[in-house]
């Protein structure tokens, strides 16, 4: 009889252990899911802006198109560096973005 008893209790062990599995499986699943989801979001968030810099640069070329070289190349080179200095600071806050993204995406909650 206590064979019975500790197979059933085995078996019980077994069935504990597959549920725990598949709640796990479930769980990295929904996190891919999340950080797929907070990728895609962050690569449109981005076409967005690189679209509306780049639109804002074409009007300013647009304007000066009737004026002289210099102004072109002053109005190419500000844009440039407007660029380069928003590249600058997108570089130094993307790490705290990162982390802030995976710090929300990871925590599970019920």
């Amino acid at each position: 009889m206590d064979s019975m008893r500790g197979q059933g209790g085995i078996q019980m062990l077994l069935t504990a252990e597959q549920e725990a599995q598949q709640i796990v499986s479930a769980a990295r699943n929904l996190k891919m899911t999340r950080l797929r989801q907070a990728k895609e979001e962050a690569e449109r968030e981005v076409a967005n802006y690189r679209s509306h810099l780049e639109s804002e640069h074409q009007n300013k070329i647009s304007e000066s198109s009737g004026s002289s070289d210099s102004t072109l190349k002053r109005l190419e080179a500000e844009t440039e560096s407007k660029i380069q200095s928003l590249r600058d600071s997108a570089s130094k806050v993307s790490p705290n973005v990162v982390k802030m993204l995976l710090r929300h995406i990871t925590s599970v909650r019920n």
